[in-house]
């Protein structure tokens, strides 16, 4: 249970403290689904260690009547040992949409006509209904759970998130980038008994740091492959090209090293295997965009002081990739890296209308190397 005021837990401490029990409220919120998800099997399987748990749950999705919701924790649960209540998509702890001049308007008539009495009725209704769920969280029966599910921040203003945090355990689920990744990281390698050599971990980072979007669920199936089929205690880099070397916003990555090394040779022969492979145009102009797009914006970072890992939160990577980019960027300048854009821009165009091919790729890369 989370004291008064306390914020929510991260994931890591959300399942340490789910092994001292089961709190009666749980809210799981964020964005990151996969962290919900998994909090969810577990608070499951905790409470059901032997399964057959559907007979005992209740699933209610997106606006729920706080009275219906208190009738059915209330509601002692026949032939079976617990009564779970989930509320998917719940907007009870969403905070409040800002008002328009209209909305803020027909709320001043309301609380001017509250004070002369009228509507004073159905306003404390509202109060009441709200305050009897409270009352409920905060003394729930002893066969009955509440689970909250959404995939947002809660307000933490509203007095019912209080209520939750007092009477439970509340789980934010934030995303996962490049730069927060260790966490996630040496949990499932803990979980696996197994870690990750040096240049394994090195890979590791630089194809999460190519990923524009990073799915958790999909990292996670993918280790459980590795160490179905690896033997051995520690991951090796190859295991890992194996697994990633699909993924063309992580395979391409070698040739972004190239370019940031400025080693024209090298990274036009991996351009060249990279179309050979399949590996769009458009895809890779993409990535190109992207990376041409960090190395200026170290650049600015760094010209106002900010060097080191202290790129890191900034641009969204782990320390170690922010730390390795800021070294690139020091062999560009700001007019190579404008150049390189608009050349790109106009590449994009070109292509579009049929202008050229992949010798516009080729001038992109031997003009970032020059």
């Amino acid at each position: 249970m989370q004291k008064e005021g306390d914020e929510g837990v991260k994931f890591g401490e959300f399942m340490v403290q789910l092994k001292k029990g089961v709190p009666h409220v749980l809210l799981l919120a964020g964005e990151e689904r996969y962290y919900i998800d998994r909090a969810l099997e577990a608070v499951l399987a905790q409470l059901f260690p032997d399964g057959g748990q559907q007979d005992s749950l209740t699933k209610l999705t997106g606006d729920v009547d706080s009275d219906q919701l208190v009738g059915l924790l209330e509601t002692v649960p026949f032939l079976i040992p617990k009564n779970v209540v989930i509320v998917e998509d719940t907007t009870l702890f969403r905070a409040a949409k800002k008002s328009t001049e209209k909305e803020e308007a027909e709320e001043a008539e309301i609380a001017d006509s509250t004070k002369h009495g009228k509507g004073a009725k159905a306003k404390s209704s509202a109060d009441k209904k709200l305050e009897r769920l409270q009352k409920e969280l905060l003394a729930m029966p002893d066969f009955s759970y509440a689970i909250f599910i959404m995939g947002e921040k809660p307000d933490k203003r509203k007095k019912l998130t209080k209520t939750v945090e007092k009477a439970g355990l509340v789980l934010e689920a934030e995303p996962v980038r490049a730069w927060n990744i260790n966490d996630w990281l040496q949990g499932k390698l803990q979980s696996l008994n197994k870690d990750l050599d040096r240049d394994a971990y090195e890979y590791f980072l630089n194809a999460v740091s190519m990923m524009q979007q990073i799915s958790l669920s999909y990292l996670d199936s993918e280790f459980d492959k590795i160490a179905l089929f690896s033997k051995a205690r520690r991951i090796t880099k190859k295991e890992l090209i194996e697994v990633f070397a699909g993924l063309p916003e992580v395979s391409v990555f070698a040739l972004m090293d190239a370019i940031s090394a400025k080693d024209a040779k090298k990274a036009l022969v991996l351009l060249t295997r990279q179309l050979a492979d399949g590996t769009y145009f458009t895809v890779l102009l993409v990535l190109l965009a992207r990376h041409v797009r960090q190395l200026w914006q170290v650049r600015l970072l760094m010209a106002d002081g900010v060097r080191g890992k202290a790129l890191a939160k900034p641009l969204g990577l782990h320390p170690f990739i922010a730390e390795k980019l800021g070294r690139s960027a020091a062999r560009f300048s700001d007019a190579q890296l404008r150049q390189s854009f608009l050349d790109i821009a106009d590449a994009d165009y070109m292509m579009k209308t049929g202008g050229g091919g992949n010798e516009l790729l080729e001038h992109i890369v031997i003009e970032l190397c020059a």
